[in-house]
């Protein structure tokens, strides 16, 4: 079986045969299965009413547990965001009444964002929206084929990861 990949790779290694186009393969089907992703979960949050941030924003909150809460620091370092970013993010999440914002018991100048139930209650839709468009992406991968490749890109994206700061 072919791809535009193979065209791409074959039409490079033809006109530069002097370069090593190798990483192509590789790279370039990743990239092109990301933006096959990114439609893809645009399409399941959409049927929820979410944006992909919003989506980003709620699920965070709802994989911290109950009462489903963080800092917005927390959340910072969950969705890699600037803090304006996140300030205007939480404030747009409030306005439609997907989280509040309640008093940081511990610290009386600090605020925690909360997940409501229709927060939650959306989050948890669309994720499960999510993981029936994934699982379509992945259908023609076995289990030891998903799991071989999951390791394969645990090993390509664990050093960027776990980059300080």
């Amino acid at each position: 079986m072919e791809d535009e990949v193979d065209r791409l790779v074959a039409a490079w290694r033809r006109e530069r045969p002097d370069l090593d186009v190798e990483p192509l393969e590789v790279l370039s089907r990743v990239s092109r299965l990301a933006r096959h992703l990114d439609r893809a979960r645009r399409l399941a949050f959409a049927e929820h009413a979410l944006e992909p941030w919003e989506f980003d924003v709620l699920t965070a909150l709802r994989r911290a547990g109950t009462p489903y809460q963080l800092s917005p620091g927390q959340l910072l370092t969950q969705t890699l965001v600037t803090s304006g970013t996140m300030t205007n993010r939480i404030d747009r999440l409030a306005k439609k009444g997907l989280v509040e914002r309640q008093p940081d018991p511990s610290d009386r100048r600090g605020v925690l964002v909360r997940l409501t139930e229709e927060g939650q209650d959306r989050a948890d839709q669309a994720l499960a929206g999510l993981l029936y468009q994934e699982r379509a992406i992945l259908a023609e991968l076995s289990r030891a084929q998903r799991v071989e490749l999951a390791d394969l890109l645990r090993q390509l994206t664990a050093p960027f990861d776990n980059i300080p700061g």
